[in-house]
Formats: C-alpha cells, sequence, structure tokens
C-alpha cells in the first residue's frame, strides 16, 4: 500500500496548491485506532521526526529573530523559540524512553527540514512574521490531522507538542496593520504564504517517502489515495483560513 500512496502525492501536492485559497476544503477521514499497537516502532520513529523539526525551528527562530526591528518584536520571536525548545524537551524524554538517542534522531532527519529553511528563507521582516505565523500553523495542522489515527497517549503527544507554540499571534496583527497601513504589501506576501505551503507539503513527502513504516501507520485505514488527498486538503484549507487572518485572503 505505502508505494501506492507515497507514489500519489505529488499529484495530491498540487490539488492542494490549487485549492490555497478556496474555502469547504474536506477534513481527513480518521484512521481506525485499534488496530495501532502503542508499543509500535512506528511511533517512535514518528516522534524522532518531530522532535527534529523542532530542533530546526527553534534555530530557524533564532535565525530570523535578527530581522526583528524593536524589542518586543525580538521578545515575541523568543518566546516562540522557548516554546519550540519546551516540545524538544518532550518529545526527547518520550524517543528515549523507548530507546532512541536524540542527537541521532537529529542528525538523521534535520536535511529535510534544513532544507525546507534554506528554500523559505525570508528577505524581509513581513515575510518572516508570515513565516512565523503560518509556518507554526501549518506545522500544528499537519500533525493534528495525523493525530487523528493515533492510539490516545501518542495523540496527546503529537498534540501537545505540535500546538500553535506561544505568542505566534503578534505576527498575525503586525501583518494585518502593515498590510492595512500599505496595501501594496498583499499580493507579494499572498505568494509568500503560497510558496510556504508547496514547500511544506513538498518536504512532507520526502519524510514520508523515505519512512515507509511511519507512512503505513499514520495511513493504514486509507484504502485508496482519497483519504492522503483528503489529508492534503484539510491543511491546504486551514492554511487558506490562516492567510485570512493576516489579512491575504
Amino acid at each position: 500500500m505505502v508505494g501506492r500512496l507515497v507514489g500519489g502525492l505529488v499529484s495530491i501536492r498540487g490539488r492542494a496548491y490549487d485549492r490555497l485559497m478556496t474555502p469547504g476544503a474536506p477534513s481527513s477521514e480518521p484512521t481506525s485506532i485499534s488496530s495501532i499497537d502503542p508499543e509500535d516502532p512506528a511511533l517512535t520513529k514518528l516522534f524522532a521526526v518531530l522532535l527534529a523539526g523542532e530542533f530546526a525551528a527553534f534555530y530557524r527562530l533564532i535565525d530570523e529573530s535578527s530581522m526583528a526591528p524593536d524589542v518586543p518584536s525580538r521578545i515575541a520571536i523568543a518566546r516562540m523559540a522557548a516554546s519550540e525548545i519546551a516540545h524538544f524537551d518532550l518529545l526527547a524524554e518520550r524517543i528515549g524512553a523507548h530507546g532512541v538517542d536524540p542527537v541521532e534522531a537529529v542528525e538523521r532527519y534535520r536535511s529535510v527540514f534544513d532544507e525546507y529553511h534554506r528554500v523559505t528563507t525570508p528577505k524581509t521582516w513581513y515575510e518572516a512574521l508570515v513565516k512565523a505565523y503560518v509556518g507554526d500553523g501549518l506545522a500544528a495542522d499537519f500533525y493534528n490531522e495525523l493525530a487523528h489515527g493515533l492510539p490516545a497517549e501518542a495523540r496527546a503527544v503529537v498534540r501537545e507538542v505540535m500546538a500553535e507554540t506561544a505568542n505566534s499571534q503578534f505576527a498575525c496583527e503586525q501583518v494585518r496593520a502593515a498590510v492595512q497601513a500599505d496595501p501594496s504589501l498583499a499580493s507579494p506576501l499572498t505568494l509568500w504564504g503560497r510558496r510556504l505551503l508547496g514547500e511544506a507539503i513538498t518536504h512532507a513527502q520526502w519524510v514520508l517517502a523515505a519512512e515507509e513504516e511511519v507512512t503505513d501507520l499514520l495511513f493504514a485505514g486509507a484504502t485508496s489515495l482519497q483519504g492522503v488527498a483528503n489529508f492534503f486538503d484539510s491543511v491546504a484549507n486551514k492554511h487558506a483560513q490562516r492567510m485570512a487572518d493576516l489579512g491575504l485572503g
């Protein structure tokens, strides 16, 4: 099954990208949790992937905070980074209890996340704010969608770790105010938001293609590509709402 699912992800990416600004995308169907063993090694591998993502997100926020024009903005970014490292510690404890070295986990998966951040390096403070807000939301959306089908304990861990990080609302407020003051900012920032979604889906594909155990775990209840397509459509729909919150919808 995994080959069929991953093989269809490229066309699904295009579908989700096209639907970016279209409301009403269906939610993904939750996987039945009754057949998933809470001790399945694929769960630990999933948490290792999330750990590497938290590591990358922390350093991304530190790097991009240098664009902040004032001290309050730098404090807000620092609070977001603090949330990421707290999530990292929770995941490190979880995978460590299952015999996985957190450092080895970061080294195994960091290249995918580093590449995502490399190709989505903001050029302006407002691009950095859009990335902080919608990037934070995209991560939460991806993993909260995935959490539907996990055993209760694993689902609770994912939802705690992938809750939107503290203080991302400040980015939304700054972007909305800037666009209201200068409407010419709306078009380039909207395109930037589309790019962030496209790159996030592309890099999610890479992780799924590389880790067949994780793909089988997450999409075990999808009897066809429709379940996977609905998953990406739901992520795209939530992203569209987040863009609207920024005044870019």
